[in-house]
């Protein structure tokens, strides 16, 4: 019996124990949580902390982020939620604004935001170290959805070491456009493909149609200028298939066969008198001769073009792809983000991400961004912003475009250097330089700058 009575108050004690211990492991658990519920509490209170700045924001014109109202109707949703933040805007163009922007940057006076493609605010800006890490923007959901629309999206807006310096918005592929009406009365449209593709051989025949319907100005090839300069480098590229670059973008390429024999086509149609060129202009003056009804073509266009000059024309402007020795043409493409000069102001750093996280990102504001722009988003997950708008059906035929977006090759080191050789380039042969020469020449200047790019 005492035995038993012994054993019993073992268990006893042992379950009390027990129960003492966990009530102990109990109010420690609870104190976890509760730490872990301050510190939570503290890191949202610390993101969605208000931040107070002036910033500004400049921007080239792309689509209607060229408008005024439209940029300060963003502006306005955006301090709705960041009332703190005040944002000025100054509106460049591809005339003046790269040389506003270098005076800038020599002042000391840049913005805080920029709105451009990788080819400035990357291969330009960013190289020369003037332009912010945007890496922490680059978030595994923003990659994966930028990424199911386009791999070179991702690698184009990074350094060759891997550094973001632009956070994208949109994309498009660049095509050039006819007018409808004058093709029609020459009846060049036989020369073109229902898909809105044509060969190089065609190409040369509708030239000669316009010629012998009366039409004294076919198209302009311009090179007054490093504006719009995508159009004259698709057009010489895309008739024999030549390629600007190697593969790994550190080699300008050109003055090889194809590169040659494509600029010789453009200085033979010149020299028939089936196409003109112009050493003074640059593509907007081609794009209002083209508006005007002067010339039967530009080499200048994409979706956003056609809405800036919708009101302006009296004719039907008919958006085609470049033409090519198979007839399968390689589209050069553009993408357009934002970038943040380091301008030494860690809050307004913090206030330009905030601004352009709400204007790429936000599930209402972001589709709109892109609306507004004339182009296509970059995320995937945005799908067709134009279902449903007046816009549908013209973008649609841009949007068929997008399966001949070639390599990116803006990304090249020394891109800026390559830009005003090419246009020198295009003077040169037009003036009677051996094509050869001159595109070798173009080529040098044009390595020189990449390798020391790449060494700076």
């Amino acid at each position: 019996m005492k035995k038993l009575i012994a054993t019993l108050l073992v268990g006893v004690m042992s379950l009390s124990l027990i129960a003492c211990g966990a009530e102990k492991e109990t109010k420690v658990e609870e104190t976890k949580d509760e730490t872990l519920q301050t510190e939570e509490t503290q890191e949202t209170s610390e993101s969605t902390e208000a931040v107070e700045a002036d910033i500004t924001l400049w921007t080239y014109p792309i689509g209607k982020f060229a408008d005024a109202e439209t940029v300060n109707g963003f502006i306005a949703t955006f301090n709705e939620k960041n009332p703190g933040i005040n944002v000025s805007v100054e509106y460049l163009d591809y005339t003046s604004g790269d040389d506003q922007v270098t005076a800038a940057i020599e002042a000391g006076t840049t913005p805080d935001i920029i709105m451009e493609g990788p080819e400035r605010l990357v291969s330009n800006w960013g190289a020369k170290g003037k332009m912010v890490d945007l890496s922490d923007l680059w978030d595994a959901e923003a990659m994966e959805d930028i990424a199911l629309t386009s791999k070179a999206i991702v690698t184009a807006c990074q350094s060759p070491d891997g550094v973001f310096y632009e956070y994208p918005l949109c994309m498009t592929t660049h095509c050039m456009a006819i007018n409808y009406e004058m093709f029609e009365a020459a009846d060049a449209l036989q020369y073109i493909n229902e898909d809105r593709t044509w060969t190089t051989e065609n190409f040369e025949k509708a030239m000669q149609a316009l010629k012998d319907n009366g039409v004294e100005t076919t198209g302009v090839v311009y090179c007054g200028g490093q504006g719009g300069d995508q159009g004259t480098r698709a057009l010489a590229s895309n008739l024999y298939s030549a390629k600007f670059t190697n593969e790994a973008h550190n080699e300008w390429t050109m003055n090889q066969e194809a590169g040659v024999k494509g600029l010789q086509k453009l200085v033979d149609l010149s020299n028939a008198g089936l196409l003109s060129y112009d050493a003074g202009a640059v593509a907007s003056d081609e794009l209002q001769l083209f508006a005007n009804g002067t010339i039967a073509m530009s080499f200048c266009w994409n979706a956003s073009n056609e809405a800036q000059y919708a009101s302006s024309v009296a004719f039907t402007p008919y958006a085609v792809a470049f033409p090519s020795e198979d007839g399968t043409p390689e589209l050069c493409g553009g993408i357009w983000g934002f970038g943040i000069f380091d301008n030494g102001d860690d809050v307004k750093v913090q206030a330009a991400k905030k601004f352009i996280e709400f204007i790429a990102d936000d599930e209402v504001q972001g589709p709109l961004s892109v609306q507004s722009t004339g182009f296509f988003p970059v995320r995937a997950s945005y799908g067709n912003v134009y279902t449903g708008t007046a816009d549908e059906a013209r973008m649609s035929v841009y949007a068929e475009f997008m399966k001949y977006l070639s390599d990116y090759y803006n990304v090249a080191p020394g891109w800026a250097e390559q830009r005003t050789a090419w246009w020198n380039l295009l003077q040169q042969i037009f003036g009677g330089e051996d094509v050869q020469t001159a595109t070798d020449n173009y080529v040098k200047i044009s390595n020189e700058a990449t390798l020391a790019a790449s060494n700076s």
